[in-house]
Formats: C-alpha cells, sequence, structure tokens
C-alpha cells in the first residue's frame, strides 16, 4: 500500500541498482508510451533487447553485470518518466544506490540519456573484464557489526573479500572473489549472523578488485561533457554534492571502488536537507526497506510499478 502524501513535506528521491532486477519487473507498465521511449534509447546503445529480456528472463541473464546495468538505468528512468506524466513534482534532493547514480545523474539533467547509456555500458563492460563470469560475488550479511565482520573477512586466505556496502543497521554487503566470499558466508554464520546470502551480482563492485576499471573508467570520464547538476546529487563516493564536472568524475571513478555508504546517504538527507519524504523509485522496494530502518521517522515511498506511481500522485504527490 502507498501511503499518502505529506504536500508540505521536503521530498528527496532514490533510485536502486543491481541487485532489484527481476523476470517481470515491467510487467503492469511493459506497453506505456514512456517506458517504451526510454528502452528504445538505452537497449539502442547496449545492442539488446533490454525490455524483452525483463520480461522474459531467464533471471540467470538478468545477473549479469553487462545486461543488468543499462537494464536498471532503463527501468529507473523509465519509472521517472511515467512519475513525471503522473503529475509527479520534482524532487529536492537525489541519490541512487550504487548504479542507481547513473539514473539520479538524468533527473539532475547532467547528461542526457543516450550519453549515461553509453556511460553505463563502458562501465559495465569494464567492471566484468576485470573479473571472470563466475569469479566475483557480493553477498549480504545480516547480524553482525562492522568491526567483527571486517576481521573475519581479514581471516579468509582463499582469496578477496572487502566489507563493501553499509545499506542499514545491522546490514552490510561484502565483496571480493567467488571462493573468498563464499568462505565468508559459511565463517559469518558461524559467528552468529542472522542471515549471510548471495547477492544476484556477477562483480565484487566497490571493492578494491575494481581500481583497474576504475582508472579505465577514469580516462572516459575525462571525454565527457557533464553540465552542473540542477537538483542536488549525494554522490556515493564522497556524500557530497559536486557542481563542477570535474568533481562528478572523480566521484563516478571512485564509486566503482568505494563503498556505498547507504546509512550516511540518507541521514544527510534527514539532516543537511531536511528531507521528510524519500521516495524510492525504480523496480522493487529494497531501498524502501533499507531507508526505514537507517531512518524510521521518515515517510518511506516505493514507486515499485504503475499502479504505485499513479496512487501516490493522486494521493497529493504531485502538489
Amino acid at each position: 500500500m502507498i501511503p499518502e502524501s505529506c504536500p508540505t513535506l521536503q521530498r528527496g528521491m532514490v533510485f536502486p541498482g543491481q541487485g532489484s532486477q527481476g523476470v517481470g519487473m515491467l510487467s503492469d507498465c511493459v506497453d506505456h508510451p514512456a517506458l517504451l521511449r526510454v528502452f528504445e534509447v538505452v537497449s539502442g546503445r547496449s545492442g539488446r533487447d533490454l525490455r524483452r529480456l525483463a520480461m522474459e528472463g531467464p533471471a540467470e541473464r538478468l545477473g549479469e553485470t553487462t545486461i543488468t546495468q543499462p537494464l536498471m538505468l532503463a527501468a529507473d528512468v523509465a519509472f521517472y518518466e511515467i512519475y513525471r506524466e503522473a503529475g509527479g513534482r520534482l524532487p529536492e534532493v537525489l541519490a541512487g544506490h550504487s548504479l542507481g547514480e547513473y539514473p539520479a545523474l538524468y533527473v539532475a539533467r547532467v547528461l542526457d540519456l543516450a550519453g549515461l547509456a553509453d556511460l553505463v555500458v563502458t562501465r559495465a563492460r569494464l567492471m566484468q573484464e576485470a573479473v571472470p563470469e563466475g569469479q566475483g560475488a557480493m553477498a549480504a550479511i545480516m547480524g553482525l557489526a562492522e568491526g567483527p565482520l571486517a576481521d573475519l573477512c581479514g581471516t579468509i586466505t582463499c582469496g578477496t573479500v572487502e566489507t563493501v556496502n553499509f545499506n542499514c543497521p545491522g546490514q552490510i554487503v561484502v565483496a571480493g572473489t567467488s571462493a573468498a566470499v563464499g568462505e565468508l558466508i559459511e565463517r559469518a554464520r558461524a559467528a552468529g549472523a542472522k542471515r549471510a546470502v548471495l547477492l544476484p551480482v556477477g562483480v565484487p563492485a566497490h571493492s578494491s578488485l575494481m581500481r583497474e576499471p576504475a582508472r579505465r573508467f577514469e580516462a572516459v570520464l575525462a571525454g565527457v561533457d557533464f553540465r552542473p547538476p540542477r537538483i542536488p546529487l549525494i554522490h556515493n563516493a564522497d556524500l557530497a554534492t559536486h557542481a563542477d564536472p570535474a568533481g562528478i568524475r572523480r566521484a563516478l571513478a571512485q564509486q566503482l571502488f568505494a563503498p556505498v555508504r547507504w546509512i550516511d546517504t540518507i541521514h544527510s538527507f534527514r539532516d543537511h536537507y531536511g528531507i521528510g519524504e524519500i521516495i524510492e523509485c525504480g523496480p522493487g522496494r529494497v531501498l524502501s526497506g533499507l531507508g526505514r530502518r537507517c531512518a524510521p521517522e521518515l515517510s518511506h515511498v516505493a514507486l515499485e510499478n504503475l499502479s504505485g506511481v499513479k496512487q501516490y500522485a493522486q494521493s497529493g504527490g504531485g502538489s
């Protein structure tokens, strides 16, 4: 159920990234004109029929980094365009979880959709080339504190595994080589973790294994003509909002190997921008669930499907 919107609240908007994809995630809006326009652009730049893949799968293909990243860019942007057409107003502040930072850049008008699609396709390719398919992994660990979990990562000798995403109190994501992540999962369970599960992500994003692709991506970013954002965007890498293209380029390159500090991001919405309501714009409700655990006193709304977008707009979300 989408809660009724309060027109007086300052609104932030967040965009999900890899891990929120799923077969059928566009089922109730797959023929919406706004979605068709967005997917035509991103599918054309990626060389894949992303709309068909989203509807038919299989799930294993959706989990491939070179498919997931442009797919989630297209899905998030399509949801935003549908939201705006339904009367949704512009948010006051933006953020995206990992890959979700790219649809946020679109909303901030930093770069057009075709340019962002090209960047995301390149980003995904560089990340996948750095670690062969099946050799990198990520896992969510619930119920272990940051210090003990980092210490546990240090005991793994069969490969690299590091704490990389601090999603909400009690949930930390680790990334590294597949063998090391698998061993860490077993040790975390033995150490008392409430849950330890692999994520549907094929690369060790935000870990030190991504430093080389980040260096190569930095060279690509140097040739991109970014515009100053029209809406403040909190970047994953440094929790800063950058008005200058150089700062944006630096934050996007560092994001590949820097941790996602999502708890701090949500607190920044609240403490630095006075945001009272955070809208998750994209498939699923992962970020809304994390947000409620980070800041339960705020309103968290997931626009996870077409009916959700319309219900939110009609309840006052467009005022």
